[in-house]
């Protein structure tokens, strides 16, 4: 069945080999996937195959433009202070015209990667130990980034956190009801008017230039970054569609708030949810130890404010697509997006129960870097 769907978008890819076998792979929220072997005469070729979601990405050909400089960054950046990028950065497969994408007859757009192997990614991190190397992850990724002009990329999504905006569409949805739903929702939507203020600092931080714009992933799940499986170190940052302009506050925001949860961001039960200090406190320490000298102690210090912002951004995005009737996540049931909202602000008021935690731990790490 899943050859039968990518069997005719296969032959326009530089794939090697002689094609074996492929395999949906189905953790993802918004592109289709699939893991492609190819086998020739040196053994077995993997590649990671991909139906861009132009629902959510419009702009297909820029996200991809995107990815192609930035991996581009990456990999001389890795070559000048490792001598090597193997296994370290994404590598794009490209199409028998030299093209980033294919699009198919119906309007499909197409990409590959080369598969990145004898490593795993972690949709839950078990350990302290674990997650310290997710931060260090993608500490080095803001590091080898840290002279890239991120003026240069292209917005993938529009004012993607853009909060102060999201805000607003949050409204207009609950106004406009499309789906009917929003009858017993008056705790939820009181629950994100009383936030609003504090959802839009990082929007004003950046507007009046007190912290920097830079290039940012936007998607930093503990499952988005790669890590060897003999060592268990972080070798490689995936799934870059999201990478564009933004603040460091939010990547280091939505790590943690996806990282060091005690649940899956869509757990029904909320009173198994709450934020794990001590898978805090050790990504905090690798992501510092990573960026510490690169990124400004105006944006380290607030560190812990990315986090309340982009758990109360993404509850109210995922609260904003369940009254929309479900356009932009992908659901297994109608109150999927209802229950993933209520999981983050169960789990953002436990990291407002610990700000003052939180902000002495983020210090304390800082200094520690600093005099090192």
């Amino acid at each position: 069945m899943t050859y039968n769907i990518i069997k005719g978008i296969l032959p326009n890819f530089c794939f090697v080999g002689r094609f074996v076998q492929a395999q949906e792979v189905t953790s993802g929220n918004v592109n289709n996937t699939y893991l492609l072997r190819y086998r020739d005469a040196r053994g077995d070729n993997l590649y990671t195959l991909q139906r861009i979601n132009t629902y959510v990405f419009k702009n297909p050909d820029e996200v991809m433009r995107n990815i192609a400089m930035v991996t581009d960054h990456l990999r001389a950046s890795l070559i000048r202070t490792l001598g090597t990028a193997e296994r370290r950065v994404l590598e794009l497969i490209r199409t028998q015209t030299g093209e980033a994408l294919y699009r198919d007859e119906s309007g499909g757009v197409w990409r590959a990667y080369t598969y990145i192997s004898n490593a795993h990614a972690l949709d839950m991190v078990e350990t302290p130990e674990a997650m310290e190397e997710v931060g260090r992850g993608f500490g080095r990724f803001q590091r080898l980034l840290y002279d890239f002009p991120a003026e240069q990329l292209f917005h993938s999504i529009p004012n993607f956190h853009h909060t102060i905006k999201r805000f607003y569409a949050f409204v207009r949805a609950v106004d406009e009801d499309k789906a009917g739903r929003v009858a017993g929702l008056e705790e939820e939507i009181e629950f994100m008017f009383d936030r609003r203020r504090m959802m839009g600092e990082i929007v004003r931080l950046l507007d009046a230039q007190v912290i920097p714009l830079r290039v940012t992933h936007n998607d930093t799940k503990s499952n988005n970054v790669l890590l060897d499986e003999e060592t268990g170190k972080a070798i490689c940052v995936i799934d870059l569609d999201t990478v564009m302009p933004g603040s460091v506050l939010y990547d280091y925001g939505d790590a943690i708030r996806f990282g060091a949860s005690t649940a899956a961001e869509d757990e029904p039960d909320v009173s198994r949810i709450r934020l794990d200090m001590d898978k805090a406190k050790a990504f905090t320490r690798g992501f510092i130890e990573e960026t510490a000298g690169f990124l400004t102690n105006e944006e380290l210090l607030r560190l812990p404010l990315g986090i309340k912002v982009i758990t109360c951004e993404l509850a109210m995005r995922f609260l904003t697509d369940y009254i929309d009737g479900d356009l932009y996540f992908k659901v297994n049931s109608p109150d999927h997006n209802l229950v993933r909202a209520r999981a983050q602000m169960t789990l953002l008021k436990d990291v407002e129960r610990r700000e003052e935690e939180l902000q002495a731990m983020t210090e304390r790490y800082l200094n520690r870097a600093s005099s090192c």
